[in-house]
């Protein structure tokens, strides 16, 4: 047999209900994606993007035939702009990396996005969420105002990671407010499991990040503001 069918088709049943397996592994990728991307390492990208390529044949339901038959428009689409943005995300940490010449070699240097950036995080927000749940209302997804919500959210917290802005970690929580419940009742329960998991570690990652620019502010942080300025070029 295919061997890619086998993993498509593969299923656990628990308590009576089937789980695809594709849905417990591409979870699995995308939380060890978080933990690479709270240690800025590169690897975090190539990880996460096999994780988003796995989700979104759990997503499209109907197409691939998973045990709830749904599609999700916005948790489907959120997979593939993980993917286009994680491109940039991976380019951006491996060219830092390669030009750190010390142990660690991190993809990026924290910061706090600035004023006007926070500013355009909140307008994007805003207004992508207006707009694609009308687009999801349009294609007939599944609870459109909080897939969109959960897109752009997505979206924009990748991005905030891409350029190391701190706030991507409270951008996540905010996401997965609305996602688990958003999960639970469309009877993705590994997913929920794991944004319930995930928010945990959210706001652990936020606190490393924190304390990483607090430690850079008290020594100064040269060699960081230099990096920083380099990674904004």
């Amino acid at each position: 047999m295919n061997p890619i069918i086998t993993l498509l088709d593969a299923k656990l049943h628990i308590a009576g209900s089937e789980i695809l397996w594709r849905e417990v592994i591409g979870n699995g990728f995308g939380l060890a994606s978080a933990i690479g991307g709270m240690r800025r390492r590169v690897w975090a990208w190539p990880i996460g993007i096999a994780g988003n390529a796995l989700l979104f044949t759990v997503f499209v339901g109907a197409i691939f035939h998973t045990p709830q038959q749904l599609n999700m428009a916005g948790q489907a689409g959120r997979q593939l702009i993980f993917i286009a943005v994680s491109g940039y995300g991976w380019w951006s940490w491996y060219r830092r990396a390669t030009a750190d010449t010390g142990r660690e070699q991190r993809g990026v240097s924290p910061r706090w996005a600035s004023a006007r950036e926070r500013w355009l995080l909140a307008a994007a927000m805003l207004l992508g969420t207006a707009g694609f749940a009308q687009l999801f209302g349009w294609i007939g997804s599944f609870g459109p105002w909080a897939e969109a919500w959960i897109f752009t959210g997505s979206a924009l917290a990748t991005y905030g990671m891409a350029r190391g802005w701190a706030e991507f970690w409270l951008i996540w929580i905010a996401v997965d407010f609305v996602g688990i419940p958003l999960l639970v009742r469309a009877g993705y329960y590994p997913s929920a499991t794991l944004y319930l998991i995930y928010a945990g570690f959210v706001v652990w990652g936020f606190l490393v990040w924190v304390r990483t620019l607090r430690r850079g502010a008290d020594a100064g942080a040269p060699r960081d503001r230099v990096a920083t300025a380099v990674a904004d070029q």
